[in-house]
């Protein structure tokens, strides 16, 4: 549910449309940062696009743009050339008390496009003055620097949207680590935005080191605190090699795509699992592995990971690998794609390029085309001539996910074979472990003890075979 307009600050998006991106991709694009805008907790109140070969070197889009930008924001509309007049953390602190909202961050005098200012006094012609500019591109410092001194807002890439909604999501302590350490690789090269002062050299004992700016203490503090992180995660990671290995002979099947697939509404479904559904992006960040239910014998477990999206940052990639290894581990990826989403396509393959990335593109598959319950028969019919290999189904239909269940089993049942054991009385506390590693067929009793006839995997069988001496 939407919240009402007032208690959501509006935000106005900002795109350049590149050579090669049609406007369907554009659109396509732009719909997405929407959501990505509305899961942050702001409203978009307007959006201002321009076509150009690239993204302008000083503030993205040219001046003219950049003057309908700041109608919208009640920004000047023209970056000022020079580095604005230095302020103090007492200054700051004291400037932010009284409400002054008009002063831009630092600048590093680098040289901007001039533009007109706005008009004196002209409102917004948004609803309301926006005070967020969310940029659809991976910006440097500098742009997003003379962008918020032109507009008066604050200023957000792509990425930095992901970041802070990542961080708002996160609930165990390993998620909270990897965006942590995500946020500070991304927020390290914008520091001299934060305006902190005290730029001066000094030294000192428990103070900075010889000739140490406020800017290279900060950025030390930074590194420091990231290499701890890195350790922390190392940590855990290590801890949870431990509890792989002990389920890596255990059947595991990993759900994987675009960030509000229904990946987790899939998982509650499968598993009975009280796994968090809520209908924005990111809402998953931590892995959760249950049992398949009804329990499938031998016992399957089924892992929800961490959605996918276009234009994910580098850094989030890699710092959530440990998580993304849960699809390293799985013996069955199921692509799980939102079927109703005009996008589809591309998310698919967003979703198998960031596998491809880590090595997770060889395992098998199988493509689960979700939430069909809210599209039409002919679009169901062009989907089943456009992925005929595809499973058709919606989270919400009993009866689909019970087919699902049946296909999950069915994956693992191809590759088991029937075998004898043996269970001495003397030998029955084994019992218990022959029913977690196989299907029982028959069971009867002599007087030398059980015989059972099973189904289970080669390996599963072996082991039981020493296990019980042959």
């Amino acid at each position: 549910m939407t919240d009402p307009t007032p208690n959501r600050p509006a935000a106005v998006l900002l795109a350049v449309q590149l050579p090669g991106v049609t406007d369907a991709d554009l659109a396509a694009e732009l719909a997405e940062l929407r959501r990505l805008v509305h899961t942050l907790g702001a409203e978009v109140v307007a959006t201002v696009t321009q076509k150009r070969s690239g993204l302008a070197a000083a503030a993205v889009v040219g001046s003219g743009k950049l003057v309908e930008l700041a109608r919208l924001t009640g920004g000047t509309g023209v970056v000022p050339k020079g580095a604005p007049a230095h302020k103090d953390k007492a200054r700051l602190a004291r400037e932010a008390e009284e409400g002054a909202e008009d002063q831009g961050p630092e600048d590093d005098g680098e040289a901007v496009e001039e533009g007109e200012p706005a008009a004196e006094g002209e409102a917004a012609t948004a609803t309301r003055r926006a005070t967020l500019v969310v940029v659809d591109h991976q910006i440097t410092p500098s742009q997003a620097r003379n962008l918020e001194r032109a507009t008066g807002a604050q200023v957000l890439d792509r990425a930095g949207v992901i970041v802070e909604i990542l961080h708002r999501h996160a609930r165990s302590r390993e998620a909270r680590l990897q965006v942590e350490l995500a946020r500070l690789a991304y927020v390290a090269p914008r520091l001299r935005e934060s305006g902190g002062g005290g730029q001066g050299q000094r030294g000192g004992i428990g103070g900075k080191g010889a000739g140490e700016s406020e800017l290279e203490l900060d950025r030390r503090r930074i590194r420091d605190r990231m290499a701890a992180l890195r350790q922390e995660l190392e940590a855990i990671e290590r801890d949870q090699q431990n509890r792989r290995v002990h389920r890596r002979e255990q059947r595991r099947v990993a759900l994987v795509g675009y960030t509000n697939a229904g990946k987790s509404s899939l998982m509650r479904a499968l598993t009975g699992s009280e796994v968090l559904v809520a209908d924005q992006l990111f809402a998953t960040l931590d892995t959760t592995v249950r049992a398949l239910h009804p329990e499938a014998r031998p016992r399957v477990l089924v892992s929800d990971t961490v959605g996918f999206i276009k234009k994910l940052p580098h850094e989030l990639v890699a710092s959530f690998r440990s998580t993304l290894d849960e699809a390293l581990e799985a013996a069955l990826l199921l692509f799980v794609v939102d079927a109703s989403d005009p996008g589809h396509r591309e998310q698919l393959a967003v979703t198998r390029d960031v596998l491809g990335e880590i090595g997770a593109d060889q395992i098998p598959s199988r493509l689960l085309l979700n939430k069909v319950d809210r599209i039409g028969e002919a679009e169901r019919a062009a989907l089943r001539a456009e992925y005929p290999e595809a499973t058709l189904l919606s989270a919400k239909a009993p009866a689909d996910v019970v087919a699902l269940r049946d296909q999950i089993v069915a994956f693992f049942e191809a590759t088991m074979v029937d075998g004898e054991l043996r269970v001495p009385y003397g030998r029955q506390n084994l019992l218990g472990k022959v029913h977690e590693e196989a299907r029982v067929l028959s069971e009867e009793y002599d007087e030398a003890g059980a015989r059972l006839l099973v189904r289970a995997h080669p390996a599963g069988l072996e082991r039981l075979r020493n296990l019980l001496g042959r």
